[in-house]
Formats: C-alpha cells, structure tokens, sequence
C-alpha cells in the first residue's frame, strides 16, 4: 500500500545545524498566515539582500517554492508566492521560522528555511512554560 507523504512529510523535518551562511530567525504573528499573508524579514536579514529585490527561491523538507523578495519598494517582504510556501507547509500563527541565506545576487536569492513547531528544541523552551501561544511565545535569539 502506498501512503501519501503530503502532511507527514510536513510535520517530520528534520532539524538541521547551520552553516555559516547568514541567517535569520523568527516566530511568526498572525498577519504572517492566513488572511493576510504577509511576511516581513527581520531587519537584520535586509542589509544581505538586494535593495531592488530579487526572485526568490524558499526550500523546505526536499522541495522547492518560488517566490519574490521585493526589496526596499515593497518594504522589504515576500510577495508572489508566500501564500503558497505558507499553505502548503500548513503554516500557522507562533511557528518558527529559521531562514538561511544559501545564495544570494541581484538576479536569485536562495535560502533554506526550517519550520519549528510545538517540537521546539528543548534548549529553546523556557522551563516554566507550559504552553506557547500569542500571550506566551517563544522568542528565539
């Protein structure tokens, strides 16, 4: 019998170590998901990428999702395309999101990106926590 991987394959990434690349790391707030769909790079992250934008391309778990960094005329977001990385990776309000820059020039901009759930590594959960939501996040530096 052959499963589908869809959803599984979504809640099984695996955690992987950074490189040395440049990286950025958030929690992501509800205009992020659904019905807005926004996303914002930290500000830190800008200063790596083209201030004109650029295509962009987000892997995550084996695939691949294009989409564009508008640079500073878009205030520095994700446009075409975030509504579909966000869908298909069943994103919601306090997932964290690691974004590792893997290329970067004035034509491309790739970066890895590593979904963390409510499978937070154990050093990232403070120990009085009971639970993460809006009122509580986790905040990872």
């Amino acid at each position: 019998m052959n499963e589908s991987t869809g959803s599984t394959e979504i809640n099984n990434y695996e955690i992987l170590p950074l490189s040395d690349k440049p990286y950025v790391d958030m929690v992501l707030t509800k205009s992020s998901v659904k019905p807005i769909y926004s996303l914002y790079l930290p500000k830190k992250m800008n200063k790596e990428l083209p201030f004109d934008g650029a295509p962009a391309v987000l892997t995550c778990g084996g695939k691949k999702w294009n989409l564009f960094y508008g640079g500073a005329k878009a205030k520095y977001k994700f446009s075409i395309g975030w509504k579909k990385f966000a869908d298909d990776n069943n994103l919601k309000e306090g997932d964290g999101l690691v974004f590792e820059l893997s290329e970067c020039n004035s034509n491309k901009i790739e970066f890895k990106i590593q979904i963390l759930r409510e499978d937070f590594p154990a050093e990232l959960v403070p120990e009085d926590v009971e639970g993460i939501n809006t009122d509580n996040p986790i905040i990872i530096d």
